[in-house]
This record gives structure tokens, sequence and C-alpha cells, in this order.
């Protein structure tokens, strides 16, 4: 059944300053350029402004300064993507949490799970096993000796969490994640490799994110921890004894190196590879493609994939870059000038 609510009911539910007409109906949410009537929309980017004049939306998400140029009901915010995000919630709530074990699926006798759970059709659950009331562990998923999945958890489907590793409450893991497979540890013996066991786990927090086909190594002897809030994206790269704080966001496809600790509330954009052994503190934001090579202590803006500087002098060299080759040629030319 579609979900309707009056434009007053949202910014009650969800927050946001009303202007126009509270009685608006709202059945979903859309894009600014592609909104129909019945929907509401969103203007975060000053870049999609133009398109406010135009919309088909019955109603808007703004800030404060775009209200003048707004002809449509609205809801005003500081921050309108977040905004949009909670009423985005409110509009497609999560289907109900189904409980049971399905048909094809395989649960060992000496596994715990709560007849609150779900286990979909071709999951494994082996023997020491938890996974708690509320938890949906989907299609193919593989929960391995004794790892445990708390409260309302969610496995989509093809999930691996390898033996032992903890995933918290409210967490989200995308298909083809991978949570405790071993870490690259090997020692070089004469040139022949040798494998170093890997006798830590992972301990995932509670509200986690973890993209498709993201990775994250089990520890060589200490647990690999993702704190609490922590949201990656696809096919990423955590390496074994990686220390994540809370509430850090990390774009696709970036690589983290084995013993890295990044603090909390970091941002990291998409591509970056981050060496091992070294310390990110908190509130550290890194631009896309960065390598980052050695510790970050203060917080700020950090980018560059060449060796990392601050935003601001990496900026001014970027421009430096450009003019390298001319200032070769006028050097040599004073230099040829000096001499003669």
């Amino acid at each position: 059944m579609p979900v309707e609510y009056t434009l007053a009911e949202l910014a009650r539910r969800c927050g946001g300053e009303l202007r126009g007409n509270g009685d608006t109906h709202i059945r979903g949410v859309a894009t600014i350029q592609r909104a129909a009537a019945g929907s509401i929309t969103f203007l975060a980017n000053p870049h999609y402004r133009r398109y406010l004049y135009e919309t088909h939306a019955s109603a808007v998400i703004l800030a404060p300064v775009d209200v003048q140029a707004c002809r449509i009901p609205a809801l005003i915010t500081s921050n309108p993507y977040l905004l949009y995000a909670r009423v985005a919630t409110v509009l497609t709530p999560a289907a109900p949490v189904r409980k049971g074990v399905a048909a094809g699926a395989s649960v060992h006798p000496a596994a715990r799970v709560s007849v609150d759970a779900w286990i979909g059709p071709g999951a494994v659950v082996e023997e020491g096993a938890v996974i708690a009331g509320g938890a949906s562990v989907g299609p193919n998923c593989v929960i391995m000796a004794n790892a445990r999945v708390a409260e309302h958890s969610c496995l989509v489907a093809g999930v691996t969490l390898c033996h032992g590793v903890h995933v918290g409450k409210r967490a989200l893991l995308h298909p083809g994640a991978v949570i405790g497979a071993d870490g690259f540890g090997i020692a070089n013996d004469d040139g022949v490799w040798f494998k170093v066991p890997q006798l830590g786990s992972v301990v995932i927090g509670d509200d986690v994110e973890v993209g498709a086909n993201t990775t994250i190594d089990r520890g060589a002897l200490e647990d690999t921890v993702i704190g609490s809030g922590v949201k990656l994206d696809n096919q990423i790269q955590v390496g074994h004894n990686v220390r994540i704080g809370e509430h850090t966001a990390i774009a696709g496809c970036t690589a983290i190196a084995g013993s890295a600790t990044i603090g909390r509330r970091c941002m990291i954009a998409g591509g970056v590879g981050i060496t091992g052994h070294i310390e990110i503190c908190d509130d550290v934001t890194i631009t896309a493609m960065t390598l980052v090579t050695h510790s970050i202590h203060e917080p700020g803006v950090y980018c560059g994939s060449m060796p990392m500087d601050t935003a601001a002098r990496w900026r001014k060299n970027s421009v430096r870059f450009r003019q390298l080759d001319m200032l070769a040629r006028r050097l040599a030319f004073l230099e040829k000038k000096l001499k003669d």
C-alpha cells in the first residue's frame, strides 16, 4: 500500500519549517528535474537551482537562501539533504522482517537462531553461530562457526561472515560482502612466502553499513574493529588489524593497508590509498585518489595522488605543476645567459 502524508505531517515528523499549503498531499520522493504531482523533491546543490522554477513536484525541501525563488509549498531547513533523507525514510518504510527458516537453508543444530530472526533460502549457519531477534540473513549467506549477528541487523544476500566475526545491532551488509577472511600476512623465507596465521577476528559496531563486495580482513593477532555508525561503500578493502572510528564514512574502491588506524567522523573519498601502520586523527577529510603515506595528526582536508599535503598547499602547488615546463625553459635560458 502506498504511504501518503500531508506536508504539515511530514514537517512534524521530520522537521523543517513549513511554508505554503500544509494540506498538500505527498506520496513519494523524486528528483527536482523529473518530479510529478504528489511527490516531494529537494534542492541541496546550487547547480540544480535552475530546475526549481520548472519542477512539477508538489513540494520541495530547500535552504533559506532559496526560499524567494520557490513558487510551491516547501520545507525549509539548513540541511536539505538530511531532511530529504528523513522524509524519504518515512515515505518508503522498510518491508516487515520475516521470521523463521526458509526451505533450503542449512542451520546447524548447535547454532542459536532466534525465533524472531529470518534465515533465507540457501543460507548456511554453522555450529556455534548466534543470530539474534529481528536479524535477517538473506539468500545464500554463510555464517561460519561462532560468528554472531546482533538484533535487527540485515545481511542482504551472498554475505560471508567467517568464523568468530561479531556484527552489532542494526547493521546493513550488502551482497557479496566478506567479513573476516584472512589478512594478507606472509613472511619471506629466501624468496618463498610463508603464511602467517591470522588469529584475530572482526568486530563491527552498531548501525554500520558495509557496501557490496567490500572485504574486511580478520586481525593477525588482535581484532579488526569497525566502530559504530561507520559507513563503507562498495568494493573497499580493509586490511588486517585496521581500526576505523565511529561515524567515519569511506567511499568506494578505497584500500586501507594493515594496522592503519582511522579516527572518528572522518570522510574518505573514492579510490584513496592508505598505507599500513599509520594513524589518521578524528575529523579528517581526504579527497578522491589521494595516497596517504604518513600519519595525519591535525583535522582538516588533505588531497593529492602524489605524497599527501594540506589542501591549501597542494592546490597552490598543483597550479605550479602546470607551469613546470615553462619555468624549466626560463631557468635554462637564464643559466645560459649568466654563463655567457
